[in-house]
């Protein structure tokens, strides 16, 4: 196992969440209207479960010797008040996410560490069920 190769992708999974997070509570703050009632709610929630997945990436970061990033993601937040824009992007930060846990998982299943597997299949079986959800809000 390249542990370098490993920690780098754990890195960028890792800015991905922090994006989340930034992301979500900004969204959770300005949705209007009608769609405040539930999606205000439902972007604290992503934003507490991207808290949650943070904390394990970086644990393992930790774990293998690396040093986890500060910084999100650079994919820009888009401002808006308007909540099939934000559902979009957050559409998009899923679709992300999900992506890079999934070429992570197979650094991880080449390197036999069991634990790290386990952990990271949990994280990316909730993006993977993050982004059906997103889609099935915009239909």
């Amino acid at each position: 196992m390249n542990t370098k190769e490993l920690t780098e992708k754990l890195n960028k999974a890792l800015a991905w969440e922090l994006r989340a997070i930034n992301m979500y509570a900004h969204y959770s703050a300005y949705v209007i209207g009608i769609h405040r009632l539930h999606l205000s709610a439902h972007f604290k929630q992503e934003s507490s479960e991207s808290l949650v997945h943070a904390d394990t990436i970086r644990s393992a970061i930790v774990k293998l010797g690396g040093i986890a990033i500060t910084d999100r993601d650079q994919t820009p937040i888009i401002h808006s008040t308007s909540y099939k824009e934000m559902l979009e992007e957050a559409l998009q930060t899923e679709m992300g996410a999900a992506k890079t846990y999934g070429e992570l998982l197979k650094l991880i299943e080449v390197s036999g560490d069991k634990e790290l597997y386990d952990s990271i299949e949990v994280i990316y079986f909730a993006e993977v069920r993050s982004v059906e959800e997103m889609r099935m809000m915009m239909a």
